[in-house]
């Protein structure tokens, strides 16, 4: 039977992404995240409608982060789209509340993938698909832009990163409702979504549309295509940084050396990223501060020193760039 135009379209994108990046392997079992939004909503019934053709199993996790009123509305409505499609269906509900002063988007965020990757373990599936769309993309592009982030951040979400697939990255949210009423779908409807506090919210109620306006031409697209450009430039210096990595780090017991002449050979965009790994390799949160001082490390005399974040200290020696968790004397 043919499909409203509306959903065929979603369809074909669905099923060109997937193709492309490989999302999804023939007899994989995929876990679909579903909070009962329109992007969740479509997400599953459009997977649904081609899993025979992808040769992939369904089944859906829920969280109900207990954030607001109405959340348990949203756990039995999904359960209800599940029963229809005969689709297993796991429900976890978040632990605990928000810290004092930690975002709300940062730790529903967290609690999601979390719960999410935990189903995937105890169910076996091997992919968790999530549900952004290119608008969800161009918006986390300017958000890179407007706060000060680096080209890892620019390029906005992969389409494939570890378990987790985003097979409508090439769907707009248009084209997204337009798919839920083609279907008669009823996705529920989140009010926080709707309050411009939040910068991602001011930025799609506001922000894009202003811009759109200004220009005379659509955003969403340009921007989801420049960050798919710049993400192979990105995974290009990933890559090389990785490879430089090798030569240039050895770890110790009680962190890490970085080799100071080989380091200052490298571009500054390869040698910055090979310090980063290396601060990781220390277990502390990368601060461009923190980067920006080993370098000028390696670049300058033996006998310097310098604090780094967390307790971190950096001594440049002889040879190497030394850091560590303990004072320099303690090493000798």
């Amino acid at each position: 039977m043919a499909r409203p135009p509306a959903v065929a379209r979603v369809l074909e994108r669905v099923t060109a992404t997937v193709r492309e990046h490989e999302l999804v392997l023939p007899g994989q079992a995929v876990l679909v995240g579903v909070s009962g939004g329109p992007d969740s909503v479509c997400l599953l019934h459009a997977l649904h409608a081609l899993r025979r053709l992808l040769k992939v199993r369904l089944e859906v996790v829920h969280l109900d982060h207990g954030l607001r009123e109405g959340s348990t509305a949203d756990a039995a409505y999904v359960r209800r789209q599940c029963d229809r499609l005969k689709v297993p269906f796991h429900l976890r509900v978040a632990e605990g509340r928000p810290g004092r002063g930690e975002s709300v988007e940062a730790w529903a965020r967290a609690q999601r993938h979390r719960a999410f990757d935990e189903v995937r373990r105890e169910s076996g599936a091997g992919r968790v698909a999530l549900a952004h769309t290119l608008d969800d993309q161009a918006e986390t592009v300017l958000l890179a832009v407007l706060t000060g982030r680096g080209l890892d951040a620019v390029g906005g979400m992969k389409p494939v990163a570890g378990p987790f697939v985003r097979p409508l990255l090439e769907v707009t949210r248009a084209e997204v409702e337009a798919c839920c009423r083609a279907l008669h779908l009823r996705p529920r409807t989140d009010p926080t979504n709707a309050d411009p506090r939040f910068l991602r919210n001011a930025l799609r109620l506001r922000g894009i549309p202003a811009l759109e306006r200004a220009l005379g031409r659509p955003v969403r697209e340009p921007l989801a295509q420049t960050a798919a450009l710049l993400r192979d430039d990105a995974e290009e210096l990933a890559r090389r940084a990785l490879d430089a990595f090798g030569d240039v780090v050895e770890e110790t017991p009680a962190g890490v050396d970085l080799l100071a002449a080989r380091l200052v050979t490298f571009p500054r965009a390869v040698a910055s990223r090979v310090v980063r790994l290396a601060l990781l390799r220390c277990n502390v949160l990368v601060a461009r501060e923190d980067v920006d001082a080993v370098l000028d490390l390696a670049a300058g005399r033996p006998g310097r020193r310098r604090d780094l974040s967390q307790g971190l200290k950096a001594e440049r020696g002889p040879e190497y760039v030394e850091l560590s968790r303990t004072s320099p004397e303690s090493r000798v």
